[in-house]
């Protein structure tokens, strides 16, 4: 791949700064207004693709429009006259993505989690309000400035301008699946409540150190997404509030109805939950626990009940209403022998069945071997009356 030494005339390429499936970043610097930024380089065979270049400049449009202090600001987008590449001129934030930074440490500190979520949240916020979906938020895409600590989502826009395009129709996985929300998985339009779960995915792994569903294929994440609940983060790493665990926890719902109304709404619940504080959301996921709580220690207790000796009192008999003398039941125990005596039943006829089984195939293999200098020949006859039989006799003995 060839990479040009500068960009629309304007923008002189410094240094790689990372590359994925469909693009390539480069710090540059903007000869015009001498500013360091971020050039985005699309993959060049994206150029090819009519679709997308539609969807790209509507969307890069959108995305230029976002305002915020923790959105990476969009300043230019364009096609390069002589490579033909498409780009996107974003501002450059110097210091890690989350990404780098679970790289390096495995997990992040728990005040350092509610301070990049925050203001991820503040950022998704504005602009869920402005109408803009991000669709791929990731620890990637969540990047931190070295001088303020602050942190800024970045790429809006690139994940929907690849839709239904020829990208993923050949297979291409748009970001990472594991941060794709199940409504996103199953192919539905995401939505807000889809970009809150992806940024509830980083948090918990930011917690951990571990996703909230790991997986070898994208069919077991799609199935644990919607039948495994996610474990208790405090599982993992006991000193996070619990109040804290279950704000990440309910941000992870399956039903996009049931997760935050607004990213906004995530953002406090964190702040409250690093305080050991609920909200009036988190109270939901901490009554539904409980509940959780009490049914499996009811469960337990059942099943710990000692079952050796114990029988229930029997019921007293009905007292006959008139002088007929009062049907005769059978009393409990005699009840237990005629089950035990029916099992017994089952059982033989079961036994009965698999040596049935087991007859039948050995004869059968036998009969059609044709090596009579290895095997002692078997009479036909003599195999099939033995399984008639067996046949009869599992019929006479039947329940």
């Amino acid at each position: 791949m060839t990479v040009p030494t500068d960009v629309a005339g304007r923008y002189r390429i410094e240094r790689r700064l990372g590359a994925g499936g469909m693009s390539t970043v480069f710090m540059a610097t903007d000869t015009v207004l001498e500013r360091p930024v971020a050039v985005k380089l699309l993959a060049e065979h994206l150029a090819d693709d009519d679709a997308f270049v539609a969807r790209f400049r509507r969307e890069a449009l959108a995305a230029a429009r976002l305002q915020h202090p923790n959105v990476v600001q969009v300043f230019d987008s364009g096609q390069d006259a002589e490579s033909r590449r498409h780009y996107i001129v974003m501002e450059y934030v110097d210091g890690p993505s989350s990404a780098d930074l679970l790289r390096e440490r495995k997990r992040l500190g728990v005040e350092e989690t509610v301070s990049v979520v925050r203001d991820a949240c503040q950022g998704l916020d504005y602009a869920h309000r402005a109408g803009v979906v991000h669709r791929d938020v990731k620890p990637g895409n969540l990047l931190i400035a070295e001088e303020t600590g602050t942190t800024k989502l970045a790429d809006f826009g690139i994940a929907k301008a690849a839709e239904q395009t020829r990208i993923t129709q050949v297979g291409s996985v748009l970001g990472t699946a594991a941060y794709l929300s199940p409504e996103q998985a199953r192919g539905d339009e995401a939505g807000p409540a889809s970009d809150t779960y992806s940024l509830g995915v980083c948090a918990y792994q930011f917690l951990t150190g571990r996703l909230p569903h790991e997986y070898a294929s994208l069919t077991e994440l799609a199935l644990k997404q919607q039948q495994d609940a996610v474990a208790p983060i405090t599982e993992y790493r006991p000193e996070v509030p619990r109040e804290l665990d279950e704000a990440v926890r309910l941000s992870l719902e399956r039903d996009p109805a049931a997760r935050y109304a607004s990213a906004l709404e995530f953002a406090h619940a964190i702040d409250a939950g690093l305080q050991g504080e609920r909200t009036a959301a988190t109270e939901r996921l901490a009554l539904a626990d409980d509940e959780a709580t009490r049914a499996m220690e009811a469960t337990s207790a059942t099943r710990a009940m000692p079952r050796t000796g114990y029988a229930p009192p029997a019921p007293e008999p009905p007292r006959a209403r008139t002088a007929a003398p009062a049907a005769v039941r059978p009393r409990p125990d005699e009840r237990a022998a005629r089950r035990a005596r029916a099992r017994r039943r089952w059982g033989t006829f079961l036994a009965l069945l698999a040596v049935l089984a087991a007859i039948a195939a050995v004869g059968v293999a036998v009969l059609s071997s044709g090596d009579g200098d290895r095997a002692t020949p078997v009479n036909r006859d003599q195999v099939e009356d033995q399984i008639q039989g067996l046949r009869d006799f599992i019929q006479q003995h039947s329940p």
